[in-house]
């Protein structure tokens, strides 16, 4: 058996008797695992940093206008929030889940010694071929479900090691952004938190600038690098995802809840759902309703 069979199979035995259908809770601190027993449809939701490493199956992850597939062997990296589109298109699908910790990054940067000379953001998110050396140590942090006792001391350092692999692997680059403080990764970073909390606000360009602590040229130039998209078209996602997430949980209430998520318009807002989700949103609660495996996100 291949260790990622092998690793595929030490996942699998914690899985509950019902097979597992989207992201699971945290097993461990700093480790979800992420599962689709079927292809599914293109399915809208926000990554945050994190490492995903893929054992079983394979899926296409759309930022923008760009699509990535990645399979069974491969890791994905993400740096920053980003509202995506995940399709798995081979199934069973079978991945875990580690977030990555700035500060952890930073300490090893230190520790290292490396100096972080200033550099452009690269893309926050890329596809990369695992190694052996990756491997391991993911089996090793996967092991520790069996040893809860071993957990809380282990755990951290095994989730550091994985850290450094990363930091020394094909992804560095990405990898020593996230733990550079004050890089114009973190600048964009700001700005995105922002956009978060204050989706349904009319965004000013200049405002959104002085919070990332860039001019309106450079926050638009390295926004767009990092993330595939405007600002203004990373807003209109986030409103569009939380609209979904209000109509599941409130019914029909469609004009209102366009206007919660910063829409006055209830034409637009249908336009614009309809043009990411596919129908408009009265149709789509109706299919979600009829079929809820299609909301959950893989």
């Amino acid at each position: 058996m291949s260790r990622l069979h092998e690793l595929a199979a030490m996942v699998r035995s914690h899985l509950d008797a019902g097979a597992l259908e989207g992201a699971g809770p945290l097993l461990l601190p700093g480790l979800q695992i992420i599962a689709s027993t079927a292809v599914t449809e293109a399915q809208q939701l926000v990554y945050e940093p994190m490492l995903c490493v893929i054992l079983e199956g394979a899926k296409n992850t759309t930022l923008g206008a760009e699509t990535h597939p990645y399979r069974a062997g491969q890791y994905l990296v993400v740096s920053a929030d980003l509202p995506v589109s995940g399709q798995v298109i081979e199934a069973p699908y079978l991945a875990i889940g580690v977030p990555l910790d700035p500060a952890m990054i930073a300490e090893l940067l230190v520790e290292a010694e490396g100096a972080l000379h200033e550099a452009p953001p690269v893309r926050a998110l890329a596809v990369s071929d695992m190694d052996d050396d990756l491997i391991d140590t993911v089996v090793r942090l996967v092991r520790l479900l069996d040893r809860p006792q071993e957990a809380a001391v282990v755990g951290p350092m095994v989730r550091r090691e994985l850290m450094w692999r990363l930091l020394n692997g094909e992804r560095a680059d990405m990898m020593r952004q996230i733990g550079a403080a004050g890089g114009r990764l973190e600048q964009v970073r700001r700005a995105i938190r922002w956009l978060r909390q204050h989706y349904a606000e009319p965004m000013r360009i200049e405002r959104l600038a002085e919070v990332a602590g860039m001019s309106e040229t450079s926050l638009h130039r390295h926004f767009k690098a990092v993330t595939a998209m405007s600002p203004l078209q990373y807003q209109k996602q986030i409103r569009l995802q939380e609209a979904r997430n209000l109509l599941l949980a409130r019914g029909r209430d469609v004009a209102g809840i366009g206007f919660t998520v910063g829409y006055d318009s209830p034409s637009q807002f249908s336009r614009e759902y309809s043009r990411l989700f596919g129908q408009p949103p009265g149709r789509d609660l109706e299919r979600l309703k009829a079929d809820p495996s299609l909301a959950v996100a893989v």
